[in-house]
């Protein structure tokens, strides 16, 4: 089960964030999915899941993001990753820099009925900024 549960996780990261394969998201997380991490004004379901990549996908138009460890034991997936991606579209207000940045987070899914239902995310947000050069390094 764990070798299926951290499948689904890679999916999404792969598919959704690197691809922009929207359509995998209806696919991978459940319908009561609920990301606790949801930024102010995103929902925290698939619609608000889907609402983010776009989001980052148009700022980051070439975004890649690496999976660069993955832990599973029981319902849960746990993914370090590293994004890259050049800054060419607007992002919450930030006009496009033009810069490169590479962010790093972690996350944590819980899979449930071959699905996944919930998420915990903690990335680099005062890094990626300092990168883009609107906060002080």
């Amino acid at each position: 089960m764990s070798e299926q549960n951290k499948a689904l996780v890679r999916r999404i990261v792969q598919e959704c964030f690197s691809k922009g394969n929207l359509a995998a998201a209806d696919e991978v997380l459940a319908a009561n999915y609920v990301d606790h991490n949801a930024p102010p004004g995103i929902p925290p379901g698939i619609a608000g899941f889907k609402q983010l990549v776009t989001m980052y996908r148009a700022a980051f138009p070439d975004l890649q993001v690496t999976v660069e460890d993955m832990v599973a034991e029981g319902d849960k997936v746990v993914v370090r990753w590293t994004g890259r991606g050049t800054h060419k579209g607007e992002l919450m207000g930030i006009a496009p820099t033009n810069k490169a940045v590479t962010v790093t987070g972690i996350g944590i899914d819980r899979i449930a009925n071959g699905k996944i239902v919930e998420h915990w995310e903690s990335w680099d947000q005062m890094g990626m900024m300092q990168q883009l050069g609107v906060v002080p390094s």
